[in-house]
Protein backbone atom coordinates (compact mmCIF):
# COMPACT_ATOMS: atom_id res chain seq x y z
CA UNK A 1 0.00 0.00 0.00
CA UNK A 2 1.06 3.58 -0.69
CA UNK A 3 0.31 6.20 1.96
CA UNK A 4 -0.76 9.75 1.25
CA UNK A 5 -2.06 12.49 3.51
CA UNK A 6 -3.74 15.84 3.29
CA UNK A 7 -5.58 18.46 5.30
CA UNK A 8 -7.61 21.61 5.12
CA UNK A 9 -5.77 24.94 5.25
CA UNK A 10 -6.18 25.49 9.01
CA UNK A 11 -5.42 21.86 9.94
CA UNK A 12 -8.77 21.11 11.56
CA UNK A 13 -9.49 18.20 9.20
CA UNK A 14 -6.83 15.64 8.23
CA UNK A 15 -6.97 12.94 5.56
CA UNK A 16 -4.99 9.71 5.63
CA UNK A 17 -5.17 7.57 2.49
CA UNK A 18 -3.80 4.16 1.67
CA UNK A 19 -3.65 3.55 -2.06
CA UNK A 20 -3.27 0.18 -3.75
CA UNK A 21 -1.11 1.62 -6.56
CA UNK A 22 1.64 4.25 -6.85
CA UNK A 23 0.27 7.80 -6.91
CA UNK A 24 1.39 8.37 -10.52
CA UNK A 25 -0.98 5.58 -11.65
CA UNK A 26 -4.09 7.58 -10.67
CA UNK A 27 -5.98 10.01 -12.87
CA UNK A 28 -8.00 12.58 -10.90
CA UNK A 29 -11.60 13.12 -11.98
CA UNK A 30 -12.72 16.74 -12.38
CA UNK A 31 -16.48 16.92 -11.92
CA UNK A 32 -18.11 19.41 -14.28
CA UNK A 33 -20.98 20.41 -11.97
CA UNK A 34 -21.18 24.08 -10.99
CA UNK A 35 -20.23 23.43 -7.34
CA UNK A 36 -17.07 21.45 -8.11
CA UNK A 37 -16.03 23.82 -10.90
CA UNK A 38 -16.36 26.81 -8.55
CA UNK A 39 -14.05 25.01 -6.10
CA UNK A 40 -11.61 23.82 -8.78
CA UNK A 41 -12.10 20.31 -7.42
CA UNK A 42 -10.82 17.07 -8.89
CA UNK A 43 -11.18 13.81 -7.03
CA UNK A 44 -9.09 10.78 -6.16
CA UNK A 45 -10.38 7.46 -4.85
CA UNK A 46 -9.39 3.80 -4.75
CA UNK A 47 -11.91 0.98 -4.24
CA UNK A 48 -9.03 -1.19 -2.95
CA UNK A 49 -7.61 1.49 -0.66
CA UNK A 50 -8.70 3.15 2.56
CA UNK A 51 -9.57 6.63 3.78
CA UNK A 52 -9.42 7.91 7.36
CA UNK A 53 -10.74 11.40 8.15
CA UNK A 54 -9.76 12.96 11.48
CA UNK A 55 -11.52 16.10 12.66
CA UNK A 56 -10.07 18.08 15.58
CA UNK A 57 -13.11 20.33 16.15
CA UNK A 58 -16.31 18.47 15.20
CA UNK A 59 -18.18 21.77 14.92
CA UNK A 60 -15.81 22.68 12.09
CA UNK A 61 -16.89 19.79 9.83
CA UNK A 62 -19.39 21.16 7.35
CA UNK A 63 -21.57 19.14 4.99
CA UNK A 64 -23.41 20.35 1.91
CA UNK A 65 -25.82 18.49 -0.38
CA UNK A 66 -26.97 19.62 -3.78
CA UNK A 67 -28.11 18.10 -7.05
CA UNK A 68 -29.38 14.57 -6.43
CA UNK A 69 -29.18 15.04 -2.61
CA UNK A 70 -27.42 11.66 -2.31
CA UNK A 71 -23.92 12.65 -1.23
CA UNK A 72 -22.37 15.03 1.30
CA UNK A 73 -19.63 17.43 0.24
CA UNK A 74 -17.26 17.86 3.20
CA UNK A 75 -15.65 21.17 3.96
CA UNK A 76 -13.98 22.90 6.89
CA UNK A 77 -16.21 25.61 8.34
CA UNK A 78 -13.12 27.38 9.73
CA UNK A 79 -11.05 27.81 6.54
CA UNK A 80 -13.55 26.81 3.82
CA UNK A 81 -11.51 24.08 2.09
CA UNK A 82 -13.52 21.42 0.23
CA UNK A 83 -12.01 18.09 1.27
CA UNK A 84 -14.13 15.47 -0.47
CA UNK A 85 -17.48 13.77 -0.86
CA UNK A 86 -19.16 10.97 1.12
CA UNK A 87 -22.03 8.65 0.26
CA UNK A 88 -23.72 6.48 2.92
CA UNK A 89 -25.21 3.13 1.84
CA UNK A 90 -26.60 1.39 4.91
CA UNK A 91 -23.69 0.91 7.29
CA UNK A 92 -21.08 1.43 4.55
CA UNK A 93 -19.58 4.87 3.96
CA UNK A 94 -17.97 5.56 0.58
CA UNK A 95 -15.73 8.54 -0.10
CA UNK A 96 -13.58 10.42 -2.55
CA UNK A 97 -11.01 13.14 -1.81
CA UNK A 98 -10.43 16.53 -3.40
CA UNK A 99 -6.88 16.37 -4.78
CA UNK A 100 -6.24 20.01 -3.86
CA UNK A 101 -6.22 18.97 -0.18
CA UNK A 102 -3.52 16.32 -0.71
CA UNK A 103 0.26 16.49 -0.33
CA UNK A 104 1.87 16.23 -2.85
CA UNK A 105 -1.06 16.90 -5.21
CA UNK A 106 1.34 17.73 -8.06
CA UNK A 107 2.41 14.06 -8.21
CA UNK A 108 -0.98 13.17 -9.65
CA UNK A 109 -1.65 13.00 -13.36
CA UNK A 110 -3.71 15.51 -15.32
CA UNK A 111 -7.39 15.51 -14.40
CA UNK A 112 -10.03 14.16 -16.78
CA UNK A 113 -13.46 15.73 -16.91
CA UNK A 114 -16.44 13.65 -15.79
CA UNK A 115 -20.17 14.47 -15.86
CA UNK A 116 -21.95 12.71 -12.99
CA UNK A 117 -24.76 15.29 -13.15
CA UNK A 118 -25.92 13.57 -16.35
CA UNK A 119 -26.33 10.23 -14.57
CA UNK A 120 -29.50 8.91 -12.97
CA UNK A 121 -29.36 8.46 -9.19
CA UNK A 122 -28.99 4.68 -9.51
CA UNK A 123 -26.10 5.15 -11.97
CA UNK A 124 -24.35 7.55 -9.57
CA UNK A 125 -24.66 5.11 -6.69
CA UNK A 126 -23.34 2.24 -8.82
CA UNK A 127 -20.40 4.41 -9.94
CA UNK A 128 -19.56 5.54 -6.41
CA UNK A 129 -19.69 2.02 -4.99
CA UNK A 130 -17.33 0.89 -7.76
CA UNK A 131 -14.79 3.75 -7.76
CA UNK A 132 -14.75 5.33 -4.30
CA UNK A 133 -12.97 4.35 -1.09
CA UNK A 134 -15.17 1.84 0.76
CA UNK A 135 -15.67 1.82 4.53
CA UNK A 136 -14.42 5.35 5.16
CA UNK A 137 -13.64 6.01 8.84
CA UNK A 138 -14.25 9.38 10.48
CA UNK A 139 -12.85 10.27 13.90
CA UNK A 140 -14.09 13.47 15.49
CA UNK A 141 -13.05 15.29 18.62
CA UNK A 142 -14.85 18.06 20.47
CA UNK A 143 -12.75 20.98 21.71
Amino acid sequence: MHELSGACHCGNIHLQLELSQPLADYTPRACDCDFCRKHGASYLSDPHGSLQITVSDADGLGKYRHGSQLADFLFCTHCGVLLGVLYQDGSRLYGTVNCAALQPAEALGTSVSVSPKRLESSEKIARWSTLWFPDVRITTHQR
